[in-house]
């Protein structure tokens, strides 16, 4: 006999999962095209460089991982927000090789558009309240990811 896979039902999530792989594959395909050298540097003193764009885009990644799954656990979800800029500077993302970087953030998105999709619908209403912010729906923050994800890739690419 043999094994069906299991089926996924769409939800209001399933659009922001499929333009996330998108978005993503294509980005990703372009990174490869940027020199190392010219990942490290930085627009001007202070600003990160596209190493570390996309480094804050990893820990962006999997602190709403956390969220995407802690969301799904209770009635609501309660957690921290995050010191960007530390995340950034301790894990050292202008000393990592490039191309794994790359690598990383393609594979951990993939990942989340995985878990996206799986999402029960009821779900996506679930309150989530993150710092001391107002709530918000699973479903917004889940939309505000890809958001702020195609936000930092502009800072990538500028054009």
């Amino acid at each position: 006999m043999l094994m069906q896979p299991p089926v996924i039902k769409h939800t209001e999530a399933t659009p922001v999962a499929e333009e996330l792989v998108q978005v993503v594959r294509l980005a990703a395909a372009d990174l490869r095209g940027i020199a190392p050298d010219a990942a490290m540097e930085r627009p001007a003193p202070g600003k990160w460089s596209r190493k570390e764009i996309l480094g804050h885009l990893v820990d962006s990644a999997s602190n709403n991982h956390q969220r995407f799954v802690r969301a799904q656990e209770g009635a609501e979800m309660r957690g921290p927000g995050y010191a960007q800029d530390h995340w950034v500077a301790v894990q050292d993302y202008q000393g990592r090789d490039w191309q794994e970087l790359i690598a990383l953030w393609e594979a951990y998105n993939l990942h989340l558009a995985h878990g996206i999709r799986a999402i029960p619908a009821p779900r996506l209403a679930t309150p989530c309240i993150i710092a001391d912010r107002e709530p918000v729906t699973l479903l917004y923050v889940v939309q505000d990811y890809l958001d702020h994800l195609k936000h930092h890739l502009r800072q990538i690419f500028p054009a």
